[in-house]
């Protein structure tokens, strides 16, 4: 088998069984989480403007994940480095924010979320610089560490825009 295949089938193995993987684990400490935060829901209430700005960083994001795809089962290393570069740099606590934003924000988001999305970003950087070094396995495992991520985050923080990674919310595929 070629290189390029075998990468291709992990990509592929890693977005079939990701979701899957990423919820049992969460499964086990979401009630844990839950508690210590102190929050009745898990929902983020931001103004309008912020709102706006995290919509454009997650479809910037999500785009830059579906281009990650190709590139890395084509061994286009410069590319996979530059767009991971780009999802590194997006995050929303670098952009140029007015003071009255940045207070909002540290009061509304969890500091969970923090630490989520600085870790999410931490691995956009690793998966840059694997791609630099030209690591196929590794760029693989930083691919596998943010879709886990996406994951993670979205069935804390989104289950309204993501109903499908809600645990209990499975339909079950044998009724008609």
């Amino acid at each position: 088998m070629s290189a390029s295949y075998k990468v291709t089938m992990m990509v592929v193995s890693m977005l079939l069984f990701l979701p899957l993987t990423t919820l049992a684990a969460d499964e086990d400490h979401a009630a844990e989480d839950h508690a210590a935060e102190g929050h009745a829901d898990n929902k983020i209430h931001l103004s309008a403007d912020l709102q706006s700005l995290l919509g454009e960083e997650m479809v910037a994001i999500e785009n830059g994940m579906k281009n990650l795809i190709p590139a890395i089962s084509s061994g286009e290393w410069e590319q996979v480095a530059s767009i991971a570069q780009n999802i590194k740099s997006s995050f929303i606590m670098k952009q140029k924010l007015t003071t009255a934003q940045k207070e909002e924000l540290h009061r509304a988001l969890p500091g969970q979320f923090i630490e989520m999305d600085q870790d999410f970003h931490n691995s956009a950087g690793m998966l840059a610089h694997a791609a630099g070094m030209k690591n196929a396995d590794v760029v693989n495992f930083y691919f596998f560490k943010l879709n886990s991520a996406c994951v993670a985050c979205h069935s804390k923080y989104a289950t309204e825009r993501f109903p499908g990674l809600v645990k209990g919310n499975e339909e079950d595929s044998h009724q008609h």
